[in-house]
């Protein structure tokens, strides 16, 4: 038998091409990287209103943009569905670091989706101040909520607004409730004394707090707990029951030393784990029991017009600021009056006044 590497005529032995070997880059990798195609103002409202996520999250995406066109784009998508919102019970979740909010969200988050609910989830993390950037974990931290076909989660960066809120959280609700979505959470950064905006664009506002971190009634500010409507003591379960157990009775009654609620609720103090699926249950029945109670004295509807109306002025604001900056003629002056101010040759009021009167008409 002769050498099948050899013909008989070439000096060199043949050499077989062998196997061939797949590339090494990815043939579809170029498919997967182009951009999304571009959608009209009918293709995100019809997907926004039925239900399609991917469409859903490119909206929120163009209502957290900077860009104007962008801006443009997305106010005439939530005029578009705004018929289609305000059918939900809007939950602001708030509380002390360690208290485990993103482990509680996730907790209650199944239990509510088993009862047949639709849950959205805005969660807002905190941006950097040196580099602006956000982890965007939540999704991570929420891994079985994330695959939950009745559930949706959106991670949005601070930004640096007020509170730890993203600034169009109010928005990113609006078209929520427009994708059928009747529960929706609004998870916080944490305690601080501007969370009153998160109060001012939900429902219920429930309290996140720990037991054994300190002295109970002094470990967070009042003023927070006035604005509470459920106050739970997460990581009540092991040896800690007993102390979560005698912190719910210490808030409990620092609860009752407030003056009553016009709303007519009275705020209550529970203890829950997501760990072993305790206190979800009831915290849940007070959170439907508060909708009940409030949508029947006409407090809940009061609330909403109220603060539809707040949310106006801070667009107004907004939109006055951002004008202000943009003009031509204070971006000309404001490096020479902030040098003159840093020099101490003119006031910090001086300086605004001199810019104010610049866009006066």
């Amino acid at each position: 038998m002769g050498n099948p590497y050899y013909d008989g005529h070439s000096a060199a032995p043949f050499v077989s091409s062998g196997v061939e070997q797949p590339p090494q880059v990815n043939p579809n990798v170029q498919t997967r990287l182009k951009r999304p195609q571009p959608l009209s103002v009918d293709d995100y409202v019809e997907g926004i209103v039925s239900g399609n996520r991917m469409i859903l999250g490119r909206t929120i995406t163009l209502v957290e943009s900077l860009l104007p066109a962008h801006r443009e784009l997305a106010q005439e998508i939530i005029e578009r569905c705004l018929p289609h919102s305000g059918k939900s019970v809007r939950i602001g979740i708030t509380g002390v670091p360690g208290a485990g909010k993103s482990t509680f969200i996730e907790a209650i988050g199944s239990y509510i989706t088993g009862l047949g609910n639709k849950l959205a989830v805005l969660a807002i993390d905190p941006s950097s101040e040196r580099s602006g950037g956000s982890i965007l974990g939540d999704k991570t931290r929420m891994e079985t909520l994330a695959n939950d076909a009745n559930a949706f989660i959106r991670p949005s960066p601070s930004a640096g607004s007020l509170g730890g809120v993203a600034r169009k959280t109010r928005e990113s609700i609006l078209l929520c409730e427009a994708a059928g979505f009747n529960v929706i959470f609004v998870e916080t950064v944490g305690v601080g004394q501007s969370e009153t905006q998160v109060h001012s664009m939900v429902d219920c506002f429930l309290l996140l707090m720990l037991s054994g971190a300190g002295d109970e009634l002094q470990g967070i500010k009042r003023g927070i707990m006035e604005m509470s409507d459920i106050l739970a003591i997460t990581k009540a379960d092991g040896e800690n029951t007993d102390k979560a157990t005698a912190a719910r009775i210490q808030y409990q009654s620092a609860l009752n030393l407030f003056p009553p609620h016009e709303s007519g609720w009275r705020p209550t103090s529970l203890t829950c784990s997501a760990v072993n699926k305790s206190g979800l249950t009831e915290i849940w029945k007070n959170v439907l029991d508060y909708v009940t109670l409030t949508r029947g004295s006409g407090y809940f509807e009061r609330r909403r017009c109220e603060q539809t109306k707040y949310w106006m002025y801070e667009a107004i604001s907004e939109a006055l600021r951002d004008r202000f900056y943009r003009n031509p003629q204070v971006e000309k002056m404001l490096p020479e009056l902030e040098q003159r101010v840093l020099s101490g040759q003119i006031t910090s009021f001086a300086a605004a006044r001199e810019l104010l009167q610049l866009t006066s008409p």
